[in-house]
């Protein structure tokens, strides 16, 4: 038991090292410049190695992104109780605003090469479609009706994707927790059981 869990801690730490090295590979130059091989050897891994873990340089980043939807996610699930009108903004707001300011230029880089790279712009949207999955469960399991929780999940989503991507587009906007929670605020206007 104890040798899986190694296994588990290593193979979870060596796609956290390519990830992090695709990532500032991606941040330094364009996504169409990098190859696996740089990643592999800013990892300290082979060609091979990295191949075991991720079929395209593109996917390399999927565990950076999937770290911060995990992390929401959690904080969610652990949110007192009260009107979801004012728990998910709160979540949206204390998660976001906790991502340091290195962390927030290597997400820009990287949003901003999902303009320019479709093989990218689907790891974002796959990462974002398995965040709402994950947090329409979490609702469910919080009392949330099958449609509301679809909605709910659809709308937080989208929120904190539209709030990212709006601010790596500008150079001097408000942050992406202040675009998110404005975001979240304007597209859950409409809809009933916030309360």
């Amino acid at each position: 038991m104890e040798t899986q869990t190694l296994t588990a801690r290593r193979k979870a730490a060596t796609e956290r090292d390519i990830a992090g090295a695709a990532a500032a590979l991606f941040a330094e130059q364009s996504v169409a410049q990098v190859t696996a091989e740089q990643i592999a050897q800013r990892a300290g891994v082979s060609v091979r190695t990295f191949y075991r873990y991720f079929a395209r340089k593109e996917d390399a980043i999927a565990p950076i992104l999937t770290v911060g939807a995990a992390r929401w996610q959690a904080a969610f699930a652990e949110a007192g109780e009260g009107p979801l009108r004012d728990r998910i903004p709160a979540v949206i707001a204390g998660q976001l605003g906790a991502d340091g300011e290195g962390d927030l230029q290597v997400m820009r880089a990287l949003l901003i090469g999902i303009e320019s790279d479709d093989a990218l712009r689907d790891v974002w949207l796959r990462v974002n479609d398995d965040s709402e999955r994950r947090l329409r469960e979490i609702l469910q399991r919080r009392g949330a009706a099958g449609a509301d929780a679809r909605i709910l999940a659809a709308v937080a989503t989208d929120a904190i994707r539209i709030a990212f991507e709006e601010w790596a587009s500008t150079d001097d906007g408000p942050r992406p927790d202040v675009l998110a929670v404005e975001m979240f605020r304007l597209m859950s206007a409409g809809i009933s059981g916030l309360d």
